[in-house]
């Protein structure tokens, strides 16, 4: 069986989050979203939350699996016989941390990473840009899946 995991903070998944996710899941036979933990960062929505909020998203799919995960990549990969990491690439900038990433993860097990770049339409997305637009009144409902939307009004709106 050919597995991958898309990791990532996913606070909000935007439909760039989606579309990559959504691409893996039609090249894979079993793909992993996992929720990667940053305990020196606050996010927006839990970890749970953001779980919740992919699975409601992805319910589509039924060859994705969600997970989360403290520690390195390569060691989840090891212990869920994982054999590639897949990351989208928006920009240039994003494959040269990238690539440092994947050489690294490779050297220390083997795990190879795939790059897909995100369509034209999503090549500007992120999750805090994101973030950032709506907390000032802005439109980001197309970026996000009606779900996803919903509840990032609703929280920006109860933190107020």
């Amino acid at each position: 069986m050919r597995r991958a995991v898309c990791p990532g903070s996913y606070d909000p998944p935007t439909n760039g989050h989606l579309d990559i996710l959504e691409r893996a899941a039609g090249l894979f036979d079993e793909v992993t979203v996992a929720v990667l933990i940053n305990k020196n960062k606050k996010g927006l929505f839990t970890v749970e939350e953001r779980l919740s909020l992919l699975q409601e998203s992805m319910a589509h799919l039924t060859n994705v699996r969600f997970d989360s995960w403290h520690g390195l990549l390569v060691d989840y990969c090891r212990q869920n016989d994982i054999q590639a990491i897949v990351k989208g690439l928006r920009a240039v900038s994003d494959f040269d941390y990238e690539l440092q990433m994947a050489q690294m993860n490779q050297q220390l097990t083997g795990v190879e990473t795939l790059f897909m770049p995100t369509k034209p339409e999503n090549s500007f997305l992120s999750s805090s840009l994101v973030k950032e637009v709506a907390t000032y009144g802005g439109d980001v409902r197309h970026l996000l899946s009606a779900t996803v939307h919903t509840h990032l009004m609703d929280r920006l709106a109860r933190d107020k």
